[in-house]
């Protein structure tokens, strides 16, 4: 959950794959961002959420970790089981695929700030399917364990 966009992932029914899906713009959502959230957890038939935690690179929570529990409260009314998961280090591994990836691409496709933007978003989704599939792994790894 970064200030202007949420990473969006989703795992395959048998929680083995995370897939990124696209991101929650925050200002498009303007302050809707639950909804948008429970919207896609329908249309998902999702049952539990993961949620990214940022600890600082020690292990330890500051202030943008009590954001996203605040943050996560709100998502309660869901009504469905919420899980932290250390988000340290997923965003540069998301940046990194991407910008390899882009190197492959055509660029000549879009303008410079939109393509900079899709870049972003597409960043945004992808750690968020880097802290999904860490999540699964351990959990797949680690059967009625404590996540």
């Amino acid at each position: 959950m970064g200030e202007r966009r949420i990473g969006v992932a989703i795992s395959d029914p048998e929680r083995r794959l995370a897939v990124p899906l696209r991101s929650i713009d925050r200002r498009e959502a303007q302050g809707r961002e639950v909804e948008a959230i429970a919207e896609r957890a329908r249309s998902e038939e999702v049952t539990e959420l993961v949620v990214g935690l940022p600890l600082t690179l020690s292990g330890e929570e500051g202030p943008q970790a009590q954001t996203t529990r605040d943050f996560a409260d709100k998502l309660a009314v869901l009504g469905m089981p919420i899980h932290f998961w250390d988000e340290r280090l997923s965003s540069r591994e998301a940046e990194s695929y991407v910008s390899g990836a882009s190197r492959g691409r055509d660029q000549g496709r879009r303008g410079g700030r939109d393509k900079q933007r899709a870049r972003e978003a597409d960043t945004d989704a992808i750690a968020a399917s880097i802290i999904l599939q860490s999540f699964l792994d351990h959990e797949r790894l680690n059967p009625g364990g404590m996540a």
